[in-house]
Order: C-alpha cells, then sequence, then structure tokens
C-alpha cells in the first residue's frame, strides 16, 4: 500500500505544479480550448475526449462508492471537475483509512456486504 500512496503522491505533485506553471504561463481559459480542439477532430482531440471519458468513470466511481448520497454525488462532481488532484487526494486519504483493497475501491459498506 506505500508504494501505491507514493505512486498517488506522485502524480497528484507532478499535476499540481505542472497545472500552476500552465495557469501562470496561459491563464485559466481551459475550457474553450478543450471542447475547441475535440470539435476539430484532431489528436488533441482524440486525447481530450478519452481524458473526458475518465473523467466521468472517475466522478462516477466516487459516487457510487457513497452510494449515491448527497454528499457522494457532490464528490463525483468534484472528482470529475478536480481530475487527477481530486482522485490522487482522495485515494490518499482513503488508503490511509485501510489497508484492505476491497474496502478501499468498494467502500466500507459494500465490502462488509461482499
Amino acid at each position: 500500500m506505500s508504494a501505491f500512496r507514493g505512486l498517488l503522491t506522485c502524480i497528484f505533485g507532478v499535476i499540481v505544479v505542472y497545472t500552476a506553471v500552465v495557469i501562470a504561463n496561459h491563464g485559466l481559459g481551459l475550457l474553450p480550448i478543450f471542447f475547441g480542439d475535440i470539435l476539430k477532430m484532431g489528436w488533441p482531440g482524440q486525447f481530450n475526449l478519452d481524458f473526458l471519458g475518465f473523467l466521468t468513470l472517475s466522478g462516477v466511481w466516487l459516487a457510487w462508492r457513497h452510494e449515491f448520497t448527497p454528499a457522494g454525488l457532490a464528490l463525483g462532481l468534484l472528482g470529475f471537475f478536480g481530475g487527477a488532484p481530486v482522485l490522487t487526494a482522495y485515494l490518499f486519504l482513503a488508503s490511509r483509512q485501510t489497508n484492505d483493497v476491497v474496502e478501499l475501491f468498494l467502500g466500507k459498506a459494500r465490502a462488509q456486504r461482499s
């Protein structure tokens, strides 16, 4: 589990620093560029569409893990819009609460039922 936490920490740190540099150099105009690339039907758009799929899966998984409660839905939205920094921070904190991988990925209630 410590190697997994190390990977999460590395991903979180690299993306946060990279994002800060991009914002400093280019501002916060992400959405028009993101969706504009998708509409151009080129490789940058393909990558963005693929990434959008991962964001969707991340958000749905977070909401599902919390059984679609209001807090779970809010967390899912945060995961969708916050991307890898939110998901890595969430997994890091959740992994500190358990060393059971089944519980980590299913949530406590579902892990107890299985």
